[in-house]
Order: C-alpha cells, then structure tokens, then sequence
C-alpha cells in the first residue's frame, strides 16, 4: 500500500451529533490489499474508494468502531421478521461495483428521503463520475449487493470480502418501500455470508449514541466496539 497523501480536516460541527465538533483523518491511497484493510479496519479505520479515514475530533468520542460477533450473533425478532418478509419476495444479485441509471436515481432519493426525514445535510445528485469515485472504483475484495422486487432495484449495498471478516460499506434502498427494512435484511444477508464463509466478523463500521442513523447497529448482538484502549470489548449499548 502506497501512501499518496494524509491530512485532518479542519474541525466543524457534527454531522452525526450537531452539538459537538468533529474532524476526520484522511488517507488517500494506492494498491490497497485486502490484509492492508482489514489490519486498519481493526484499529478503527474505515474506508470509501482508495480513501481512508477515522475520527481524529479534539474532544468527544462518541464514534465507536462496532462488529459483530458472527459466530455468536442471535437474531432479535425485528430482523427475524425483516427476513421473513423479504427472502422470498427478494432477488439478490451479487457482484462487482458497477453504476447505471437506476442505482443514480435510487441513491438520490434515498438522500433526499433521508433529508426530509432525518435532517441529513442537503444531497447534491449524484452524477456516474461521483458514483464511481465512492463505489466503482474499489479494490478487487469489494462486492455489490443488489436486491430487486419484481424485477425492480429497490436496494444497493457494497461490502468488502476480506480473510477473516466482511465490512459493510454503505446501503441504501427505495424509501417506498421502507417498511421492509431492507438495511436490516442486507445485514442478515451478509450476516449469513459471513457465516457460510465461516467469517468471524462483520464490521458496521461506527455507532454513535444519540444519532438515530448510527443507533441500529448495536442491535446485532453479540457484538465489540473499540475502546480508548485500542482494545476490542464486548459491547454494553
């Protein structure tokens, strides 16, 4: 892995919790392996594209690094339910990143939903060049998750197959169709593929109490967050 360059954000208000302040540090780089990113992925370090970062903010530490214990993981009834209504009606395909029309248009009202609904921050659409940028243009390790409802694209996720874990990207689906939960199906499902893969772990990537986007993950259960102590522990929610 090449270095190609590194820089920490000016600090600015939250986007998870608007009453703090927050920075990220940012690696961009070259030739990422998969044992590269899975040894940043357990010093708490996530990814988009070719760009490394994680929280470097000047006081809070709410970000946690969250896994799930894949081995261990038992289902509560929301997401038992989640597969039951889902695995029937629901065509997944997966393979490599790719952008069409449909997954723009999906993506762009997903955010503008979540805009609406959750006072994300205002989206810009999203154009094939950006869409590439954040999730074509990926190392070989990473997997595109689609699902479709007769034939409709209703949910795109990407994650990355690594050696001894799998790592949840990003995911978004059609807001019509919301009372499907189809965030919480696309992590049963990769749940299942961890499973089969005989993965240990699935990472979520961070939980922030208090902010409702971030909250779900500590849901899948067993699962460890990363301390101050650059330790993984059992997680206490």
């Amino acid at each position: 892995m090449e270095t190609l360059y590194r820089f920490t954000a000016p600090v600015s208000r939250c986007g998870y919790l608007p009453s703090e302040r927050w920075s990220l540090e940012y690696e961009m780089v070259a030739d990422l392996s998969a044992r590269e990113f899975e040894e940043r992925l357990e010093q708490g370090w996530r990814r988009f594209g070719a760009m490394l970062f994680h929280p470097a903010c000047p006081a809070c530490r709410a970000c946690q690094s969250l896994r799930v214990d894949v081995a261990r993981f038992q289902p509560n009834r929301s997401q038992l339910r989640a597969v039951k209504a889902n695995r029937d009606a629901i065509e997944i395909r997966v393979g490599r990143p790719s952008v069409s029309r449909d997954k723009l248009d999906l993506y762009d009202r997903f955010h503008e939903f979540q805009t609406e609904q959750k006072n994300w921050p205002e989206h810009a659409a999203k154009d094939a060049n950006s869409y590439r940028d954040s999730f074509v243009n990926n190392p070989d390790f990473t997997e595109e998750w689609c699902y479709f409802l007769s034939g409709r694209l209703v949910g795109v996720g990407y994650a990355d197959r690594l050696a001894n874990s799998m790592s949840a990207i990003y995911f978004f689906y059609d807001p019509d169709e919301r009372r499907r939960s189809l965030g919480t199906f696309n992590v049963m499902c990769l749940l299942r593929k961890c499973a089969i893969r005989k993965l240990p772990y699935l990472y979520l990537g961070y939980y922030v109490k208090g902010c409702r986007s971030l909250e779900y993950k500590a849901n899948f259960t067993p699962n460890q967050v990363l301390g101050p102590d650059d330790a993984w522990h059992e997680f206490l929610a």
